[in-house]
C-alpha cells in the first residue's frame, strides 16, 4: 500500500531524538512557485509513496519541506570537517534539512533530506539555496551511480522554486529531495569528538552501529564494537571507492563531511565521469592541487578514514597508546581491501573465470591500464569494445591503442584464460552520463526544455543494454573540446 495523501505519512526522528547536539530544529523557506521538474517514479514506488501524489500540490510541497506530515520535525544536521585537507570545526547543513526518516515496504530506514532549502544556522555567510542545474547534476548522477550498482544517496525529485539564485549570474532557483540510508559522516564523529562530549560521541557511534553495522556490537565487550565499527567503514569505503574506479568516476571533493559512514556515494558537486582515460584527470575548478585527482581518490579515502579512527579513539580504548596502536592497524585494512574489490572488479570486466589467483590477474589489469593511459583511450567505450575482442573482433581496441605490439602481446595473454564476453557485457556499460551530455541536458532544462534530461536518463538508468536511437550517448564527447570542468554550484 502505497503513501498517497500527507495524513498516511510518517517521518520517523530517530536522530533528532538520539543525537540532539547534532540537530538544530529548522524550516525550509518558502518556495514561491514550486513546479516539479523530474521525478523517480521508480524510487517513489520502493518508499511505498504514490507518484500520482507527489506530482500533486501537496506532494509537490512536501518536496520542498513546505507541507509536513503530523509529528515530523526538520532538523539541520551539524558537522565538522576537512575541506581539501585544511579542517573547519562547524560546517553543518548550510542548505539542507533532514525532513525525517521514513521506512519503505521493505522494512528499510531511509532519509528524507531536502537540499537548497534555505538557510540554516549552519550556513556560514551562505545564502542556503541551490540552482536548478547542479541539482539536476545530482539527479542524474546519482541515478546512473545506482543502475552501475554502485552504493550512493538517490534523488527522489527536483522541484524550481520559482525564485532566482544569485551566483556569477541569476540562475532559477530548485531544491533536490535526497534519499539515503542516513547522513551520517565522517565529519559527524569529527564534531563530536571536538566538543569533549564523550556521552555524545557514543551515542553517535551507537546509533550508527545500530543503522549500519549491526555486527559491530558482536566484537565483544569494551570498545571491541567501535574498533568493529571502523573496520566496518574502513571495508565499506574502500569497496565503494574500487567500484568508483572501475567505472572512471571521479567524485572531485572527497572532503571528510562528503564521506558517509554507510558507504554510500554523497553530495554530487564538481563530479563526472572519465572520457579520456588519464589517471591525472581532475575535473573541479577548486581542486587546484589535484588533491582528488582519478588516481588520488583511494588515498584519499585513506586519510578520510584515519580522521574517523582519530575521533573513536577514546571508545576505542581508554588507553591512548593502545587505542591508536588498534586504530592503525584498522586502517592497514583499507590497502588490501581496496587491492582485492578493484582486482575482483577488474577481473569481472576482463570476464575473467571465478578463482582465478588476484596475483595472476592483477599484473594483466595494470598492463592493460598502462597501455589505456599511454594512448589516452575512452575509458567506457574501450572496455566495452573489450568484449567484441573477446569475441575475436579486436579492430576497436586495436584502433585506439598506440602500441600495437604491446596491445597484441597483451590480448594473448588475457585470451588465453578464456574470457566470457556475454559477462563482460553485463558489467561494462555502453552507457555513463557523458559529460558534453550532462552539460547539454542540464543548459536545456535551465531554459525550460526537459526533453535532452529524459533523454540522457533514458541512457543511464539502463547502463548496459544497447538500445536503438541512443548511439550519441554511447559515443565519446566531440575532439578539441578542451579539459572539462565543473563546478560546486554553490
Amino acid at each position: 500500500m502505497s503513501v498517497s495523501t500527507s495524513d498516511d505519512l510518517r517521518l520517523g526522528t530517530r536522530f533528532a531524538d538520539a543525537l540532539p547536539e547534532l540537530a538544530v530544529r529548522w524550516q525550509a523557506e518558502e518556495a514561491p512557485e514550486p513546479r516539479l521538474v523530474v521525478l523517480n517514479e521508480p524510487l517513489a514506488h520502493d518508499l511505498g509513496l504514490d507518484p500520482a501524489w507527489l506530482r500533486s500540490d501537496d506532494g509537490v510541497a512536501l518536496l520542498v519541506g513546505a507541507v509536513l506530515p503530523e509529528g515530523a520535525t526538520p532538523v539541520a544536521q551539524g558537522y565538522a570537517g576537512h575541506q581539501f585537507g585544511g579542517y573547519s570545526p562547524r560546517l553543518g547543513d548550510g542548505r539542507a534539512l533532514l525532513l525525517g526518516e521514513l521506512t519503505g515496504p521493505d522494512g528499510e530506514l531511509r532519509d528524507l533530506h531536502l537540499k537548497g532549502s534555505g538557510r540554516t544556522p549552519w550556513a556560514r555567510g551562505g545564502d542556503g539555496l541551490a540552482a536548478l542545474g547542479p541539482m539536476l547534476r545530482e539527479h542524474v548522477i546519482s541515478e546512473a551511480m545506482h543502475a552501475l550498482g554502485i552504493p550512493t544517496t538517490r534523488s527522489l525529485a527536483v522541484v524550481a522554486t520559482g525564485r532566482a539564485v544569485h551566483r556569477e549570474q541569476p540562475l532559477p532557483g530548485a531544491v533536490l529531495a535526497r534519499v539515503a540510508s542516513s547522513h551520517l559522516r565522517v565529519g559527524s564523529f569529527q564534531y563530536a569528538r571536538a566538543s569533549g562530549d564523550l556521552d555524545l560521541l557514543r551515542r553517535l557511534a551507537d546509533h550508527a552501529i545500530e543503522r549500519h553495522h549491526p555486527a559491530a556490537r558482536e566484537a565483544g565487550p569494551g570498545g571491541a564494537a567501535y574498533l568493529a565499527l571502523l573496520e566496518g567503514v574502513v571495508d565499506a569505503q574502500a569497496r565503494l571507492v574500487a567500484q568508483w574506479v572501475l567505472v572512471g568516476f571521479v567524485h572531485g571533493v572527497m572532503n571528510t563531511d562528503n564521506m558517509t559512514i554507510s558507504g554510500e556515494s554523497i553530495d554530487y558537486g564538481p563530479c563526472a565521469f572519465l572520457d579520456a582515460y588519464d589517471p591525472a584527470t581532475v575535473f573541479s575548478s577548486i581542486d587546484t592541487g589535484g588533491r582528488y585527482a582519478f588516481r588520488n581518490q583511494p588515498a584519499a579515502a585513506q586519510w578520510n578514514l584515519a580522521r574517523l579512527a582519530e575521533a573513536l579513539l577514546p571508545l576505542i580504548d581508554d588507553d591512548e597508546e593502545r587505542a591508536v596502536a588498534a586504530a592503525t592497524a584498522s586502517l592497514e585494512r583499507f590497502a588490501t581491501a581496496y587491492a582485492d574489490a578493484f582486482t575482483d572488479g577488474a577481473a569481472a570486466k576482463l570476464g575473467l573465470p571465478e578463482g582465478l589467483e588476484r596475483a595472476l590477474v592483477a599484473p594483466l589489469v595494470e598492463d592493460l591500464l598502462a597501455l589505456m593511459a599511454a594512448a589516452r583511450v575512452d575509458h567506457t567505450s574501450f572496455w566495452r569494445s573489450l568484449g567484441d575482442a573477446a569475441r575475436g573482433d579486436a579492430e576497436g581496441v586495436r584502433g585506439v591503442v598506440l602500441d600495437l605490439p604491446g596491445l597484441d602481446a597483451w590480448l594473448e595473454r588475457w585470451r588465453a584464460l578464456d574470457p566470457d564476453a556475454d559477462a563482460m557485457d553485463r558489467v561494462n556499460p555502453v552507457y555513463v552520463p557523458r559529460n558534453h551530455l550532462v552539460e547539454e541536458a542540464l543548459e536545456a532544462a535551465t531554459a525550460g526544455d526537459v526533453a535532452p534530461l529524459h533523454r540522457l536518463l533514458e541512457a543511464v538508468t539502463a547502463p548496459y543494454d544497447e538500445r536503438p536511437g541512443l548511439e550519441a550517448h554511447a559515443r565519446p564527447g566531440p575532439e578539441g573540446a578542451g579539459p572539462y570542468v565543473t563546478f560546486c554550484g554553490t
